[in-house]
């Protein structure tokens, strides 16, 4: 069981697994800062100010008027906490948008390493019965 263990993390596709999960990790680190850190302000600037991440409602509970989200979990109130959830959704698409603009570029170098694909001429379909049929008559006749 060990041996087929060995062989089952030594394969290559769970080694690029792991890769992925790892820098999958860090670059949601980046992707969350420049959220929070460029995309917010600049949203912010439009919307007059409004930072979604502390946007909720009170759904049952005693919460301060203008108390921030952190302390109004704090404070054991039921709330809906849909700041948090746009600023989730901003993330999932800049994060989206990113891969798949890396897997786009990842496919043109691959392509370019590849060189142009050369087609080969395909071979004509056998012609019908009743045509070959008619050229075998042909040659006969030309044999003749």
């Amino acid at each position: 069981m060990l041996k087929e263990f060995r062989d089952f993390i030594a394969r290559g596709n769970v080694m690029d697994m792991a890769v992925g999960i790892i820098v999958g990790a860090a670059f949601t680190a980046i992707v969350t800062s420049l959220v929070a850190d460029l995309i917010n302000p600049i949203i912010g600037l439009f919307t007059g100010g409004i930072d979604f991440t502390n946007n909720y409602a009170v759904l049952s509970g005693d919460v301060p008027e203008g108390a921030s989200l952190e302390a109004a979990r704090e404070s054991g109130a039921s709330i809906f906490a849909y700041g948090s959830f746009i600023m989730a959704l901003i993330n999932f698409l800049i994060i989206a948008f990113v891969v798949f603009m890396l897997v786009r570029m990842v496919n043109k170098i691959k392509a370019a390493a590849e060189g142009p694909k050369v087609e080969t001429p395909k071979e004509a379909p056998p012609p019908p019965p009743e045509v070959a049929l008619l050229t075998e008559i042909r040659d006969a006749l030309k044999a003749r």
